[in-house]
């Protein structure tokens, strides 16, 4: 576990690192623990799995608000002191399995990137996407690298791949799920990431059911060995964005386990 910089327990200092920013409770309520409720998106109305009634004044709701700390508002700069700083540390500590969720989901690639040979598998559970664009949430231009807001390494070579590649799908893979883009040829290739073995993990009720399956595409498309695990697919039905504080978080866990039992022990 590690605290990114500038957050939590990592000194801010505001002349160096930027402005901060929060997420206000109403979105916390919208997005993680209550998304039932709103139906912001169809799968919403799934979610099961919060271990509580998942508004303010709810204990279980104020636990998990009382952890929530501001965070760097510029992504980009976010994700240059978080590869820094996680290329650094696997420098210290030596190879090691790298777990992302959500807004942490760049850094596995970035970190990835700088130091392939000491990463031995990237865990990504529902990592920012998709590439090149927000949806669902917001419309818009989003992560001008594909994977991240700051440059990683393609083969070739990419100076500056900040228009999203190709068309979107004409149709998407499925009802309720976002058309997906894929790059023009000639295809570009991440290979820093190629040898490493990665598994993307999508719940049943959260926001990214509509695009994970995009950052998955592009992953393959990119060369890169990656497992795409909806939990729906395993039986694991109801949980939200949060999926390691809900009801079923150590169903979810031996899940992981058993896939890095058999993905990592020959790597």
């Amino acid at each position: 576990m590690i605290e990114q910089p500038a957050r939590g327990r990592s000194a801010w200092q505001p002349e160096v690192d930027g402005k901060l920013t929060t997420f206000p409770a109403e979105r916390i309520e919208q997005l993680f623990t209550a998304p039932e409720v709103s139906g912001s998106w169809p799968q919403a109305k799934k979610h099961t799995q919060w271990p509580g009634g998942g508004h303010v004044g709810d204990p279980a709701f104020d636990a998990f608000y009382a952890t929530q700390v501001q965070y760097l508002g510029d992504n980009a700069e976010t994700q240059r002191l978080n590869q820094q700083a996680g290329a650094a540390l696997l420098d210290r500590i030596g190879p090691a399995i790298v777990l992302t969720h959500s807004q942490s989901g760049p850094f596995g690639w970035l970190i990835a990137d700088a130091r392939p040979k000491l990463v031995k598998a990237i865990v990504a559970v529902e990592p920012s996407g998709p590439p090149f664009e927000d949806t669902v949430l917001r419309e818009g231009q989003a992560r001008a690298w594909g994977l991240a807001d700051i440059p990683i390494t393609y083969n070739p070579p990419a100076a500056d791949p900040a228009q999203p590649p190709g068309e979107r799908q004409e149709a998407p893979d499925a009802a309720d799920l976002a058309r997906c883009r894929e790059q023009r040829p000639p295809v570009r290739r991440l290979p820093n990431l190629a040898g490493i073995p990665v598994l993307v993990v999508t719940a049943e009720a959260s926001y990214l059911s509509i695009y994970d399956h995009c950052t998955v595409k592009y992953l393959t498309q990119a060369g890169v060995s990656v497992t795409g695990m909806r939990l729906a697919d395993r039986g694991v039905h109801g949980n939200g964005h949060m999926v390691m504080i809900e009801k079923n978080n150590m169903e979810i866990a031996a899940l992981l386990a058993d896939w890095l039992s058999v993905s990592v022990s020959d790597h």
